[in-house]
């Protein structure tokens, strides 16, 4: 396990991780990218624990996901299976278990005020708060090719990770309304969402 966790994770964040791992008896299983989510945990019929992270996280969001999965058994374990999955309790959880990582041997130091801001509040995905979530995105391999909603000009034609193709529109508080082109419905995306520009 300290082997493969060193592939995954920022160096000094490997043994307190392995120490997590066995303190909560959790199976860790590194999966394939799925594109709509980082990583789950779920509670096995036989009452194991199981937690599966995708493969293709850079090492923060790697450990950012590890975290926010324990929590989630940590939080039901303290308070009962009946608390709201990503409510206070979850995120009382979070925000303590996280704490010891948020330091500059671990993160880069331009990512700590950032996370320091994030973890006040943390929301049910790191992909929801786009300033943290562009801010990992600047560590993930090839993340000079991107193109975020963002950065598409009004009017622009996008198509994303399905194929869908979509035209921007308005920014409504946080996030971009866009109309699907084949059937004309309208559609919140979040500033960070990774499309590919057709045109502009």
């Amino acid at each position: 396990m300290d082997k493969t966790l060193k592939k995954y994770l920022p160096e000094r964040a490997v043994t307190p991780c392995l120490q997590l791992i066995q303190k909560t008896g959790v199976h860790l299983k590194i999966t394939n990218h799925r594109v709509t989510r980082h990583g789950d945990y779920r509670r096995l019929p036989n009452g194991l624990h199981q937690i599966t992270i995708n493969a293709t996280l850079n090492p923060y969001r790697f450990l950012i996901t590890l975290i926010h999965e324990i929590a989630h058994l940590v939080a039901f374990e303290k308070y009962g299976r009946r608390i709201k999955p990503h409510g206070l309790e979850w995120k009382r959880t979070f925000q303590y278990l996280m704490l010891p990582f948020i330091r500059p041997e671990i993160f880069p130091s331009k990512l700590l005020p950032i996370l320091a801001k994030h973890f006040k509040n943390p929301k049910a995905s790191s992909d929801t708060d786009a300033h943290l979530s562009l801010a990992l995105k600047q560590f993930d391999i090839g993340h000079a090719d991107k193109t975020y909603i963002f950065q598409l000009p009004l009017g622009s034609i996008f198509r994303i990770y399905n194929g869908k193709l979509f035209k921007k529109g308005n920014k409504r508080v946080k996030r971009y309304e866009c109309v699907e082109i084949d059937t004309g419905k309208l559609y919140l995306f979040q500033p960070n969402a990774e499309v590919e520009l057709i045109t502009d």
